[in-house]
């Protein structure tokens, strides 16, 4: 039926189902149906590798071998690249967009997609999807958290800021993963300068908005939480919100796959 439905373009995509959770904070989660999840695993299977080869190497979020252990091994490199092996100050602007998901473009998207896909059946297929689902209040806007289909989606709306930090304003340390990204540079009057330019592309071409209260600008040395972590040019810990949380967590589910499970996101850290 699925694939008659497909095939005829007479599928509709179906409802959700909301819930809530914290992770840590609390999120929003829309829960598609079966058949439309079935969809969802197809498009991302068949259009993942096409899409992931137009991303540049810096972006870490929901892609094959990046992540977040990657991402901030990466800024580690890039800290000590342009502090000279810390024999100089280091400056790093962090930037994080709010409400991220819920203000995501439907017009500006399917646009964006136009420009990759040729063929009007994925453009109409995708259009489904996204359509499905709107933000309270806001018609036309918003992607659901639960989507295997929204991480891919966007990625290929932030692909467009990726390429106008690295093409229009030359950025060479940068990395984003999701709505969090850094900037890092040996030059404090730089990254300041940088923030207007940066704002004003985000809200003219994606419609989306820096978070006023998590725009700051520090020094390396001083520790940089960036993906969960206090990162400092010679060693990271986890950020006491983690910590505490973890160990919260441990008193009431101490079974060994929970412990590796931890001790698998310490192995990134340093605690000497």
């Amino acid at each position: 039926m699925l694939h008659k439905n497909l095939s005829e373009k007479i599928y509709r995509h179906g409802g959700y189902e909301a819930f809530k959770i914290d992770d840590p904070k609390p999120r929003d989660i829309h829960k598609a149906t079966v058949c439309d999840r079935l969809v969802h695993h197809a498009i991302h299977r068949i259009l993942y590798e096409y899409f992931d080869r137009k991303f540049i190497f810096d972006s870490y979020s929901c892609r094959i071998g990046k992540g977040t252990h990657r991402a901030i091994n990466r800024f580690r490199d890039f800290g000590r690249k342009v502090s000279k092996n810390n024999m100089r100050t280091c400056w790093i602007l962090k930037c994080d967009i709010r409400k991220f998901f819920a203000n995501i473009d439907h017009g500006i998207l399917k646009n964006i997609l136009q420009k990759h896909i040729g063929s009007k059946d994925i453009l109409w297929l995708f259009s489904e999807i996204i359509d499905s689902f709107n933000t309270k209040g806001k018609i036309g806007v918003g992607l659901p958290l639960g989507n295997l289909t929204s991480q891919l989606l966007v990625n290929i709306y932030m692909n467009e800021f990726d390429h106008f930090m690295k093409r229009n304003l030359k950025v060479n340390y940068y990395i984003r993963y999701a709505d969090d990204f850094v900037i890092i540079s040996e030059n404090k009057n730089y990254l300041e300068n940088l923030i207007l330019e940066i704002s004003e592309f985000l809200e003219a071409e994606l419609k989306l908005e820096l978070h006023p209260d998590k725009v700051f600008i520090k020094t390396f040395s001083s520790g940089m939480d960036f993906l969960g972590w206090i990162n400092f040019p010679h060693y990271r810990v986890l950020r006491t919100a983690t910590r505490r949380r973890m160990f919260r967590n441990l008193k009431y589910e101490s079974e060994p796959e929970v412990v590796s499970s931890y001790l698998g996101i310490l192995m990134h850290g340093n605690y000497v």
